[in-house]
C-alpha cells in the first residue's frame, strides 16, 4: 500500500495535492468528488455508479484522518460520505487523466455541459 508523505489543500480550497514517492499530485476537487469511493456514487455493485452533475465548483470544507490509512473529505455541497482510502487517493493520483477524460466523455454523452467540453 503506497501512503501519501504529505496532504496539502491549497488556499482556494479547490486542489488537493498529494504526495508518493516524492512526486506531487494536483487533484482538483471536482476530481476528487465525481470519483468519490462512496455509496452515493458508485453504487451497492458493478453498473450502479451515479453520474455526478455540476461539481465544477465544489470545494473541500475540511479532512479528516480515518485510522492509519484513509482520509474523509467534507465537500461543501454536503458530500462526506466517502472514505478515501490511500489504495483508493494513489490509484486516483496515477489514473488522474485517465479518469477524467472518461468523466467528460460520460458528461457528454449524457447532454450534460462542462467547461471542459
Amino acid at each position: 500500500m503506497q501512503t501519501p508523505s504529505n496532504i496539502t489543500l491549497n488556499k482556494d480550497k479547490n486542489v488537493l495535492t498529494l504526495t508518493f514517492n516524492g512526486i506531487d499530485y494536483p487533484l482538483p476537487t471536482e476530481f476528487l468528488r465525481v470519483y468519490s469511493p462512496s455509496a452515493e456514487v458508485v453504487g451497492h455493485g458493478p453498473g450502479q455508479e451515479t453520474l455526478q452533475l455540476d461539481k465544477e465548483n465544489v470545494k473541500i470544507d475540511r479532512i479528516e484522518p480515518t485510522g492509519n490509512y484513509a482520509i474523509i473529505l467534507f465537500f461543501n455541497d454536503g458530500h462526506d460520505s466517502g472514505i478515501y482510502s490511500w489504495e483508493h487517493l494513489y490509484k486516483l493520483a496515477m489514473s488522474k487523466d485517465e479518469l477524467w477524460s472518461n468523466y467528460l466523455a460520460r458528461l457528454k454523452e449524457a447532454g450534460h455541459t462542462h467547461s471542459q467540453l
